[in-house]
């Protein structure tokens, strides 16, 4: 029988340990930290508890995992658009100040600008208006090896259109199902979906505003329709249940990003686009023999 392996640190400083301790706690809480597809089938929570995880690491722990996402997600967006068989649609959705652009500049900023496309949508123009309203959004689909990254999307038409009365009922009701149909025909498509809503409480959303109020390099994000939505809290939160609930699928998911804490935030959406991206059968394509053949003497 083989001798026992010797202890190395018989005497461990009860620094060491603490720290071993704690990094293995930080290891075990990021492992645990992921996003989960929403179930149309169970009531959705969308109150401020929801908003942040109550057992997250630290900021410092979850920015340095969230560097090495954003590097694996770098090299996979190469592949991704080398092997050039799917589009990656990213949907962004959230309340004013949720952290959309906060989130798209730091997944942004691991991606190649050639492969990378970024529609925001704000207000539709008359031109948009005397279309259906998925015209302006299939118009910036992205192609096959890109990713498209939408700042507000077509669900606006669900969710602001209904809140702010801006169509009759039978109209934005009927366009559930037409997302429904538009998706699944995308999907059919090779265009991989994925939809985030950023969630964050009233009192993080009350910072956010102040903070666009106090500092003059955000002055101009401020906006007085954002306190009007603001007023329509509890009226935005069955809308954005009814969306989520109603439009999610195992094509086209949505997952409740909590968004209190941008390092969490980050986290979880970079986390979830590589799982996303690592489960697609992609390589990189071969030079054939006729192409290697007539290069044989390439000087």
């Amino acid at each position: 029988m083989m001798a026992p392996i010797p202890c190395l640190f018989p005497t461990l400083h009860p620094e060491y340990e603490r720290v071993s301790r704690k990094e293995g706690r930080a290891a075990m809480l990021l492992d645990g930290l992921r996003l989960e597809p929403v179930d149309p089938d169970a009531r959705l929570s969308l109150g401020s508890k929801a908003a942040e995880v109550k057992d997250a690491p630290a900021k410092a722990v979850l920015e340095a995992a969230t560097a090495q996402l954003l590097e694996r997600l770098h090299e996979l967006q190469d592949l991704f658009h080398a092997d050039g068989r799917y589009a990656l649609l990213v949907v962004f959705q959230g309340r004013d100040a949720s952290g959309k652009d906060g989130v798209i500049r730091t997944v942004c900023g691991a991606f190649n600008p050639t492969g990378v496309q970024v529609s925001a949508f704000g207000p539709p123009t008359a031109l948009e208006l005397r279309h259906d309203f998925l015209w302006r959004v299939h118009q910036v689909v992205p192609p096959r090896g890109v990713i498209g990254v939408f700042n507000r999307s077509h669900y606006e038409d669900v969710l602001a259109v209904r809140v702010r009365g801006l169509a009759p009922e039978d109209v934005w009701r009927a366009r559930y199902d037409q997302i429904n149909a538009f998706e699944q025909m995308l999907a059919q498509n090779r265009v991989i979906i994925r939809k985030c809503f950023l969630h964050v409480s009233r009192d993080e959303q009350r910072a956010q505003l102040q903070e666009r109020l106090d500092d003059p390099t955000k002055n101009w994000k401020f906006r007085l329709d954002d306190l009007e939505d603001r007023a329509r809290w509890d009226a935005y939160t069955e809308a954005y249940r009814d969306a989520l609930t109603r439009c999610t699928s195992d094509v086209a998911p949505w997952y409740v990003v909590p968004s209190d804490r941008k390092s969490v935030r980050n986290y979880l959406v970079a986390r979830m686009l590589v799982e996303t991206l690592e489960s697609l059968p992609l390589e990189y394509p071969r030079i054939d023999d006729e192409v290697r053949e007539a290069a044989r003497d390439f000087k």
